[in-house]
């Protein structure tokens, strides 16, 4: 971890050539105004206060060469998000004026900040506890509208308040068993019921808590489906309507897609990846073989499988192979070209109990597909609704060492153990409770969370 009193600085904002009409260079630390002033020269009678916007011109302090013209924002201590100064040139957008005011910066005694130390600040200011400050992380990397609310939820505090309360009562119930321990002729018995019950409230919260993991990890990574089948079904078209675009080619001939091709989209506030493969068939085209191995790949590693059918060939040798490979995957069966066949005429394996009917190339069915899938998710193991807060992996890992250590101190209680025994488990709950918020955090595991986050954040 680098010293903490240095002035760091990066670029904000994304940069593109081309694009993007502002960037943002952002520096953090004692001697941010001094560079400021030094590089930035504002005329008129502006004042140098803080929170204001000035408007002025970046040169270098020695050759006094014009690099842009430009807004600086001023945020003194402590009211900035680190705590520190902190200064903002917003530059014009591209890559050469941003990168030439940081090179200045870093003339003038600054250093690059590493990914996620301004957050970093924040947090060992006091300005964020731990799960705000991963929140903004989860809050920058938002893939849907539902993402972005947990991630200000959590920013909020929404997620730190109850872990709070849970690690307070803890503590009490810590301090009521340690001063039985030290002064038991002085007090009255411990009341274990009383123990109990507060214990049992704690660990209900915890397991409620942890409930949400898998829910928000779908809401933040997404739902990866592959569109599986064999060539010519209207997998393409599937995908072309579904995306309301035409990123697949759709023809007559079969074996028309080649690779496996991507699109996003959002399904009920899910992030859906969703991959249109290549006709899975034997052939002899060298190109196309490989197009079918990454097909049969794609369906191994989808959470779901689109298993997708033409109603006038009716369920084929070849479909039934396909299947036969891919139905211990979640697998919904889409029937396409139904306005051709009579799908009630189809003699399907009796196993598969999710049914989907489309006329792709007219756009038809599409919403009962996204309705499907969405009572596949929700039936399933994992579920996206009525959230509020929700952990992520880290979180949930050290909460369910919270956890661990809650039932071994009902099972100490339930043995009757000496009190001296509660209290190892009792602060290992605590601690890792602790390790949630921030409050009780190793150095190394702020690298870890920090160095993940992007370096102007």
């Amino acid at each position: 971890m680098q010293v903490q009193g240095e002035t760091i600085a990066a670029i904000a904002t994304a940069i593109v050539p081309q694009q993007g009409s502002i960037g943002i260079v952002r520096l953090s630390g004692a001697t941010a105004i001094s560079i400021a002033q030094t590089v930035f020269d504002a005329p008129g009678k502006q004042p140098w206060e803080t929170h204001r916007i000035l408007y002025g011109y970046i040169r270098h302090p020695q050759t006094q060469q014009l690099i842009d013209e430009a807004l600086l924002l001023i945020m003194q201590a402590p009211r900035s998000y680190t705590r520190e100064d902190v200064i903002e040139f917003h530059c014009h957008g591209g890559i050469i004026p941003v990168q030439q005011v940081l090179q200045l910066c870093l003339e003038l005694g600054a250093r690059l900040a590493q990914p996620g130390e301004f957050t970093l600040r924040a947090f060992l200011n006091g300005r964020l506890d731990l799960t705000q400050a991963e929140s903004v992380a989860q809050l920058v990397g938002a893939q849907s509208p539902q993402a972005s609310q947990i991630a200000l939820a959590g920013l909020q505090g929404k997620l730190a308040h109850p872990i709070r309360q849970l690690r307070e009562t803890c503590l009490n119930i810590l301090a009521e068993v340690e001063a039985r321990i030290d002064f038991e002729e002085d007090l009255p018995p411990l009341d274990e019921d009383e123990i109990r019950t507060s214990l049992e409230k704690v660990l209900h919260q915890v397991k409620d808590i942890l409930a949400t993991a898998d829910r928000g990890e779908l809401l933040r990574i997404g739902l990866k489906v592959a569109i599986v089948g064999r060539p010519n079904v209207g997998k393409s078209s599937l995908l072309n309507a579904w995306s309301r675009s035409d990123r697949a080619i759709v023809t007559d001939l079969p074996g028309t897609t080649r690779d496996v091709v991507e699109s996003q989209l959002i399904v009920g506030g899910i992030p859906v990846q969703v991959l249109d493969t290549a006709g899975i068939r034997e052939t002899e085209d060298t190109v196309e073989q490989i197009g079918v191995a990454r097909s049969r790949h794609a369906a191994q590693i989808a959470d779901l499988i689109l298993l997708t059918i033409d109603a006038q060939a009716g369920w084929t040798a070849e479909d039934d192979e396909i299947y036969q490979q891919v139905k211990h995957r979640p697998l919904i069966l889409v029937i396409n070209k139904i306005d051709l066949a009579s799908v009630e005429l189809l003699k399907l394996p009796a196993q598969i109990n999710k049914i989907v009917k489309t006329i792709a190339a007219k756009n038809e069915g599409i919403d009962r597909l996204e309705k499907a899938i969405l009572e596949s998710v929700e039936t399933g193991d994992l579920t996206a609704a009525n959230l509020d807060i929700a952990i992520n992996q880290r979180q949930a890992a050290v909460l369910t060492r919270a956890k661990i250590a809650l039932e071994q101190v009902q099972e100490t209680i339930n043995n009757q153990l000496p009190l001296d025994f509660w209290t190892i488990d009792l602060r290992t709950a605590i601690q890792s409770l602790g390790e949630i918020t921030g409050e009780e955090v190793t150095e190394s595991v702020l690298d870890r969370i920090f160095s993940r986050f992007c370096i102007g954040k």
